[in-house]
């Protein structure tokens, strides 16, 4: 059966872009690329034409996911499950690939209305290496695991969600049910996996965004802690404080970005075990910041 294969990469629509082009390239280290026109951005995390595209039209949210299937075969497969599915799909033009610089695109919606962007074929580009925006002791981990994972504010019910991405290929449940501050019952978060990276996606309670953070994992711990030295010095909130998480095993913190919604950046992370279990709390760390918390799976 043709899968996803991995989080290819993400359009986000922006109010500030040059703090955004500030923040990719001296906070998170990426490298950032002038796009077609002076509101548009792409930022580079290895040799791929980009993983994320930043589009200024003041939405401060993600606009599309871009998720990856392995050749030609594989997609006219997926198009075809996907049709007799009842999905409705779109077949883009060639212009339409092209403009996201791969082969061949599908265009469709998931439960939460998140407009998904089926595709094969990126641009990889190995004779433009990867420059990062501020010095680094190594770099991205993206081999075997696409460029990292993105956690979804859900508008659909778990069930709905994950029959439909079960439908691409994804595979998981919920992982977590975890006490919040000032919230009656523990949180569910559901997390669905379609290669090395122990998840790719993650859904969590309702929100006014569609988004509540990308996870970029690094190869060395060192830039871990390089990158919260950082976020302090310029005073950008962090919301999650350094720790492990239970699921993925990442020792990971979380911060905001002129969006709004947060990264995360971590290191160290599992592959998926294969066999569904859950979790109360995280290893170790993990301490929200309350005051910067507000918003961010509490009430605002």
């Amino acid at each position: 059966m043709s899968e996803v294969t991995e989080l290819g990469y993400v359009t986000i629509g922006v109010s500030d872009l040059a703090a955004w082009d500030a923040f990719a390239s001296q906070i998170l280290g990426l490298e950032v690329v002038a796009g077609e026109t002076a509101k548009t951005r792409y930022l580079r995390m290895d040799y791929w034409h980009h993983r994320i595209k930043l589009i200024e039209d003041g939405t401060d949210d993600l606009a599309a996911m871009g998720l990856r299937v392995a050749g030609l075969l594989e997609f006219r497969e997926m198009a075809q499950r996907l049709e007799a599915a009842g999905v409705a799909v779109k077949i883009g033009s060639k212009e339409e690939a092209e403009a996201r610089h791969v082969l061949e695109i599908i265009f469709l919606k998931d439960p939460n209305g998140i407009p998904i962007e089926l595709f094969h074929g990126p641009l990889v580009q190995y004779d433009k290496p990867f420059h990062p925006g501020h010095r680094m002791h190594a770099g991205f981990k993206t081999a075997g695991g696409g460029f990292g994972h993105m956690m979804v504010n859900r508008r659909a019910e778990f069930d709905e969600i994950h029959a439909f991405y079960t439908l691409l290929g994804l595979r998981g449940g919920v992982e977590y049910k975890i006490p919040m501050p000032m919230m009656p019952e523990p949180v569910e978060l559901m997390f669905l996996h379609c290669n090395q990276r122990q998840h790719t996606l993650a859904f969590g309670p309702p929100e006014e965004k569609r988004i509540n953070h990308l996870m970029f994992e690094l190869e060395r711990i060192e830039d871990v802690g390089l990158a919260h030295d950082l976020v302090k010095r310029a005073g950008i909130p962090v919301v999650i404080e350094p720790g492990s998480h239970a699921n993925d095993h990442n020792f990971s913190f979380y911060f905001k970005n002129p969006s709004g919604f947060l990264n995360e950046l971590g290191w160290g992370g599992r592959q998926p075990t294969g066999q569904s279990e859950y979790y109360q709390r995280d290893a170790f760390g993990h301490d929200p910041v309350m005051e910067n918390m507000k918003g961010f799976m509490v009430p605002a």
